[in-house]
């Protein structure tokens, strides 16, 4: 059972090696957890999976080693855990759907009739009473109705009458390709990072004092500065229009990199970039700031990264006057184009998914003046603008 599910992590793709694997084995043996389902998942997630983004991943590939149903062989009846489901029972039932189920004749008589069904079953059933299918009044199956059943093969509930959910999945989806949440904007923000020690001399180094007391022949503590990151950061976030849809995720992107980047400022700018950014969208009518006063204050070894969907009329882009604001006396595409030639690592990030990316032309435009430095703002896609800003 545990080398098919080695293999099936595999093909899902998850980079497992055999020494993660016999990792998993020797925990097995000598104990470290009693033998339960949720205990083995948490035990097998830690040793075999290194990236949050397999998470989704992996819990896929568990539910149908362990507890899908979807692919099992009526004749391989070992592979059903009555253990496993006895123990949920009390986890997920009430004391009057234990009593429900009583009348098909208790928890073991179900488990027994549903043996006995896959045995017997050999092809897909629709309707019915009796076999395992879709649409009927069987205890077992989907889209059905049987006042204590269990569901298989159904995406969600529909009566919440099923005494047990098969194909449940308990765990919040992770994966490479979903939109962003604060904690894990965090995650992929931490891979821009360039340490350095600076300051007052309050961490304990301790490998040095073990050197230096060694040497001394008497205890000799030595102190080092805190770490810090280096990096330094400015953010430019376009506000308004098309970008009320994306309001929620840009405020987890500023709450995490404020988190993370010591050194950080932003400014905020609509459509695209002219000649005045701000700092206050209360205020920005009245308290703008020259674009280039912010071009000479921050130096260049500065990382930019811009956010915005890019969604416009392209002539707000390549002509003057293009803006729907004000009279600009230059296009936005000299101001980009300014800003990229003083900053090595600039990127833009789209909250557009990419999918979507050819059927506007102004993201095109854009995507053409940022050198194909545009990433959507999923977890893979700022994980690969971190890596282009580390170039």
């Amino acid at each position: 059972m545990f080398l098919n599910f080695f293999h099936d992590l595999r093909q899902a793709k998850i980079p497992v090696t055999l020494k993660e694997y016999l990792a998993l084995m020797e925990g097995l043996d000598k104990k470290v957890i009693d033998m339960k389902v949720d205990e083995f998942y948490y035990l097998s997630r830690t040793a075999l999976v290194k990236d949050e983004r397999n998470l989704d991943k992996f819990d896929r590939v568990f539910a149908h080693a362990f507890k899908g149903l979807e692919n099992l062989d009526p004749t391989d009846l070992a592979q059903i855990p009555e253990d496993w489901l006895k123990a949920l029972t009390e986890k997920f039932l009430t004391e009057e759907e234990k009593k429900q189920i009583e009348a098909l004749g208790g928890w073991e008589k179900l488990m027994e009739e549903l043996k006995k069904r896959l045995e017997e079953q050999k092809k897909r059933h629709e309707g019915g009473n009796k076999m395992i299918g879709t649409g009927g009044t069987s205890p077992f199956g989907a889209y059905g109705y049987n006042p204590e059943g269990i569901r298989m093969g159904q995406d969600k509930g529909r009566h919440g009458k099923a005494v047990k959910v098969w194909d449940k999945r308990e765990y919040k989806n992770l994966d490479d390709s979903v939109e962003l949440g604060t904690r894990n904007i965090k995650i992929a923000l931490r891979r821009l990072r360039k340490w350095a020690r600076e300051g007052a001399l309050t961490e304990l180094d301790l490998p040095e004092t073990i050197r230096h007391t060694a040497h001394q022949g008497y205890l000799d503590l030595v102190m080092r500065a805190e770490r810090h990151n280096k990096v330094k950061v400015l953010i430019f976030f376009d506000i308004g229009g098309s970008m009320d849809a994306h309001i929620k995720l840009c405020e987890e992107l500023f709450s995490a990199a404020r988190t993370e980047f010591k050194h950080m400022d932003f400014f905020y700018f609509h459509n695209c970039l002219y000649e005045s950014v701000w700092k206050d969208n209360r205020r920005r009518h009245n308290e703008k700031q020259p674009t280039w006063d912010v071009l000479h204050k921050y130096p260049h070894d500065y990382k930019v990264v811009i956010v915005g969907d890019a969604t416009m009329s392209p002539y707000e882009i390549t002509y003057p006057g293009g803006s729907v604001e004000h009279w600009n006396e230059e296009p936005g595409a000299v101001w980009l184009e300014r800003l990229t030639r003083i900053y090595e690592h600039a990127i833009w990030l789209n909250p557009v998914p990419e999918r979507h990316w050819e059927y506007t032309p102004s993201i095109q435009i854009m995507k053409q003046i940022m050198s194909d430095r545009m990433y959507p703002l999923t977890l893979e896609g700022l994980d690969k603008a971190m890596r282009e800003l580390n170039r």
